[in-house]
Formats: C-alpha cells, structure tokens, sequence
C-alpha cells in the first residue's frame, strides 16, 4: 500500500533530494512499503532508490538518494504507522480495559496488540493475532526486542487466560522467535488459582531454557477493580500469595544463576508491598530492564535520592509540601521524606495515602489514581502554605490530564495551591526539596 507523505523534515535527505509534502512513497530500492516497520527496515540504507507519484494511483516516477547509513530519511506520513492500528483479539480473564467505568474517553478502551509497536514502543503482544507472513517477517528483518504477555507456557491455560483458542498455538512463535535469536521482554500477569503454583514453576522452568532470547520476565500481580460484574471471577494476590510468588521467583532465579550465570525473572514492586517484605536491594535487578513493567522503580528510587543528597545542601528556607500518592507506596514514601529531613529538619513534608474510590480499593498503587480522588481526600488535609506534589505517572503521558479527565489546572482552583508535578526520579525528589543555587 503506498503511503501519503503529509510532511518533509527541514534539511533532511528527502528535502534535499527535492521531495514535497502531498507525495506518495510505493517502494524503496525495489521493495513495496507497507508500513513504518518496512520504511525504518528499506531506509536504513546509504544509497536509496525511492519510486513515488504524485497521485495514490498516479504515474511511478524513481529518485536517487544518498545519506549517511542508518540517517533519517526524512519523511512523515498521515499515521505513525502508516496503516491501521492492530486491536486485541482476546478476552483475556485479567484484562484491566474490560474492568473499566463506562463514560471515560474512548481511547482508553482500545485494546492494543500490534507487534509493531512492541518493537518501536514497548508496547507487549499477545501474539495471538500475528500471521504467518507476519511472523516471517518479523524473523527476516530480526526485529527486536519484542515485548510479549507470556503469562504461562501452558498452551490450553493460556488459552482459556487469554479467552482464544490462538493462545496455546501463538506459543510456538514463542519458540521460533528465540530460536532466531531475537531479544524477548516477557511478562507475566499472575492470577491466583490460574497461573501461580506449579504452573508458575512450570512457565519459567520453560522460559529459562529460552535464555538467553527470553532476556527479562517480570511478574506483576494482576489488578482487579470493583468494575467486574459478569467477568470471570478472581482472586487478589493477598500477603501469603505474595510471599508464595516471590519464593517461586526467587527459586527459579536461584536455579538460572547456576544454569546460566545470570537471573531474569523479577517480581515486581507491588508483590514485596503486599507481602510486607524489604525491597531488594539494587544487585537483585541487573540494570533495571523492566521499570516500564514497575520492577525496581522504588529500589532505583532510593538509590538516586541517596546518591543526590549526598552533594544536596540544607536550603535555610525548605519547602511545605503534601506529596498524594497510592495506599501502597505511602510507606515508602515517608520513609523517603524522612531520609530527607536528616539533611534538613527544618523539612516541611507529609504523604497523603490516597483511596481509589473511582476504581476499587483494591487498586492501590499511584499511576491509576484520578484527579476527583486526590481533590476529595486532599481538600480536608491540605495545610497553608502546603504545595500538593504528584508523580507523573498519574498523568496523561506528555500531557497533565488524570485518568478521569481532571487537569491539573481544575486541580489547582480546587485545592486553591500549586500543585507539583515530579518525575518518578530520587534525583529530581531531591532537587525540589534542595534546588541548586545559581
């Protein structure tokens, strides 16, 4: 399918070589372009033989371009894609999408499962809607990492999990792509009574004979709101499974150091939280591969905050702030505040453990918190003077809207304070409290 070219990038090779915005790009040194996977794979290269037209169907004329290896080209078209986004064809038990409120924005509901996107976004797929030629290709152009939802290696549990008879056959893409040699980001959502126990022992005995294709698999606890009425029924992951988990985890990361030399699977943040345990400490994570999936986030937390005090000076005039955060994390966070009242005592800092009254007690971590929450619970607690500070992940990516549509703007009128916005990043903590003197 040729792709409309709505934009050309300022002094870029496509500029220079005379090409304009209302073009269409058919092929690229002979090969047909689909999509942004092929345009990335066929342009990649130093000399570049690009047929275009002027209409969609118009007459086919060549241009020679040359640029640096691996250079942008230079062109943008009307989707990042340059096709359809690939929507999810599973009924997954554990989906959080089927568990949300009626009436949020639509785009909330779009369930992804588009392996483009693993490769550009580290978006993850099920696998489940790939075709043959798409697994082909995927092999041919050694697109990688891929991130993958595994979630057992059982073939007729992961079907029923995933509510798709493609969810046992979609595990022998599993196998060919590590046997290609691709880099696979796995993860696991773990469901009491379906995936934990001996069917846990199982997916990573499995997964660790994969190694070392099968690079990180991080296991989280499956999240559940109070928005279920006629879904499958499901437990929550309580203290004692908690504990359970992180022992299959920790056994299999045992095994794979003496197997393979190194360990791959990680528990994520909110398994210690639940079952009341330390954090690990920095060693236990390899350079933090999987914070996208919340796996050393506090751990990595902590060290950046204590690397930054170290050179932080104590300021004469500490700012009064609030920070609202999720149930779960709160304790970590007043033990954060309080490592910074040791440089200052003069620090003027609380936490605010906030409820999800909008999807459920049982969500209690911070990025799922909305905005009328945080309003109603802080309004009543809020001091004068107190700025309200909130981690990014709350938010929007790239914009300041909750999940509810409240902006921070609506927040601030509110609360009648500024409020904070911080990357989730113990070095910026520190230098809000601490700023840097000109």
């Amino acid at each position: 399918m040729p792709a409309k070219i709505v934009h050309v990038d300022p002094q870029s090779p496509a500029e220079k070589a005379g090409i304009s915005a209302g073009w269409w790009l058919q092929k690229i040194n002979g090969h047909a372009i689909r999509d942004v996977l092929d345009y990335k794979f066929y342009s990649y290269d130093s000399r570049l033989e690009l047929t275009l037209s002027q209409e969609k169907d118009g007459e086919q004329k060549s241009l020679s371009i040359g640029k640096a290896e691996g250079e942008p080209l230079g062109l943008d078209f009307e989707t990042y894609l340059m096709d359809k986004q690939r929507s999810c064809a599973n009924k997954c038990v554990f989906c959080f999408i089927d568990q949300l409120p009626k009436g949020m924005r639509s785009s909330l509901y779009f369930k992804d499962d588009d392996a483009r996107l693993s490769f550009l976004m580290g978006n993850y797929i099920s696998m489940t809607n790939l075709s043959e030629a798409d697994v082909q290709r995927i092999i041919a152009m050694h697109i990688s990492p891929l991130n993958v939802s595994i979630h057992t290696t059982n073939p007729a549990l992961r079907s029923r999990m995933l509510g798709n008879p493609r969810g046992g056959e979609s595990l022998e893409y599993l196998r060919r792509f590590a046997q290609a040699g691709l880099r696979i980001m796995g993860q696991i959502v773990v469901c009491p009574g379906w995936n934990d126990g001996e069917e846990l022992e199982r997916t990573l005995e499995d997964l660790a004979a994969m190694h070392p294709s099968i690079a990180h698999v991080a296991l989280v606890p499956v999240g559940l709101t109070r928005h279920r009425e006629g879904l499958e029924p499901l437990r929550p992951v309580g203290k004692e499974k908690a504990r359970q988990i992180i022992g299959v985890v920790d056994k299999a990361r045992e095994k794979c150091l003496k197997t393979c030399g190194e360990a791959f699977f990680y528990a994520a943040d909110e398994f210690y939280l639940k079952a009341g345990l330390p954090l690990p400490g920095e060693e236990y994570y390899n350079g933090y591969p999987q914070l996208e999936n919340g796996v050393g986030l506090m751990s990595l937390f902590r060290q950046e905050l204590q690397g930054a005090l170290l050179m932080a000076e104590p300021t004469e005039n500490p700012p009064a702030f609030l920070i609202a955060t999720g149930v779960s994390a709160a304790p970590f966070m007043e033990e954060m505040v309080a490592l910074c009242k040791e440089k200052c005592p003069a620090l003027q800092g609380r936490v605010q453990p906030v409820k999800n009254d909008f999807f459920g007690h049982g969500v209690d971590v911070a990025g799922l918190l909305t905005g009328g929450d945080i309003i109603r619970q802080v309004k009543d607690v809020l001091r004068p003077g107190e700025e309200l500070w909130i981690p990014d992940c709350m938010l929007r990516h790239g914009e300041t809207v909750f999940l509810d549509d409240v902006s921070v703007e609506e927040m601030e009128q509110s609360l009648g304070t500024k409020v904070r916005v911080l990357p989730v990043d113990g070095g910026a903590f520190c230098d809000a409290i601490f700023p840097w003197e000109e």
